[in-house]
């Protein structure tokens, strides 16, 4: 069971959870979180996949405008052959062994983005990894969104939840299976860098009952401390049922949008349902 050091007084408006250019988000990491302040959120974690660079901008912009601002990160997983996504709240963005861990992560990534455009070129869809990279700002953190812009630019589906069902999951001929860090290692980066470690919207998955029971168990072990519980891919439904099984295996419950632009994403960032009543707040973890 993870230690409380104090219960932090009610806040009502907290964003756990979005991304800036620095993956594949489109605003830059200072422009979300005025945005952020817009919407009213009171405190906001910046959590780019695999990278840490925008934390910096997005701090002094959240001290300028009175926001309560967590260091983020939403590191790839593979587990049992299926990607994962660990958020990492409360890290130091310059411990060594998450940097090293996440520098590794990148290079995967661009070895799967050349991968990827090779399947969507044998389909008939050329210069995707130019394309992809155009809506890269990072040109580190290349990802599936990237090629999916790309795509919608280029006509061949009218947004991007359509490109990745047509040509991004398995399956599909700009699909690649990826190996990303195993769970207990990216777990261990997280911890070590002095964060506390959340299973990202869990609903997105599809695993059954005993696999997500598997899950939690090797997370837990593994030293985990988080399960999110609201976030833009939950229903209502879903969102009691993680509830409930964030107090069966005594983890916190987090909340995020998973907020990436304001034409694409499904939440926009700090305009989250209610956590449901019972769970205990992954935020009473921060000093």
């Amino acid at each position: 069971m993870i230690e409380i050091p104090h219960r932090r007084p009610f806040m009502s408006n907290i964003d756990l959870h979005c991304h800036s250019i620095i993956s594949d988000g489109v605003l830059s990491p200072s422009d979300l979180v005025a945005r952020a302040a817009g919407n009213g959120v009171e405190m906001l974690a910046l959590t780019d996949h695999d990278d840490c660079d925008g934390l910096g901008d997005a701090r002094r912009t959240a001290e300028e405008l009175g926001i309560e601002f967590i260091n983020g990160v939403e590191v790839s997983v593979t587990w049992r052959g299926k990607t994962l996504h660990i958020v990492g709240l409360g890290i130091d963005p310059d411990h060594a062994e998450l940097r090293h861990g996440l520098d590794s992560i990148r290079e995967g990534r661009m070895v799967r983005a050349r991968l990827m455009a090779d399947g969507l070129s044998r389909a008939g869809i050329s210069g995707s990894l130019e394309g992809a990279y155009a809506y890269a700002s990072n040109k580190n953190l290349i990802g599936r969104t990237h090629f999916a812009r790309f795509l919608v630019e280029k006509g061949h589906a009218k947004d991007i939840q359509g490109v990745f069902r047509k040509f991004l999951v398995h399956g599909r001929p700009g699909y690649v299976s990826h190996q990303w860090a195993e769970l207990n290692a990216a777990v261990g980066w997280i911890k070590k860098s002095g964060g506390v470690a959340v299973i990202a919207h869990p609903g997105r998955y599809d695993l059954s009952a005993a696999a997500l029971k598997a899950l939690l168990a090797e997370f837990i072990e593994a030293g985990g401390n988080g399960i999110e519980v609201v976030t833009s891919s939950h229903t209502l439904d879903m969102a009691l049922r993680f509830c409930d099984f964030a107090k069966r295996f005594d983890l916190l419950a987090s909340v995020g949008s998973d907020f990436h632009s304001p034409s694409e994403s499904r939440m926009d960032v700090g305009k989250l349902p209610a956590l449901p009543a019972g769970c205990r707040p992954i935020w009473e973890a921060f000093g």
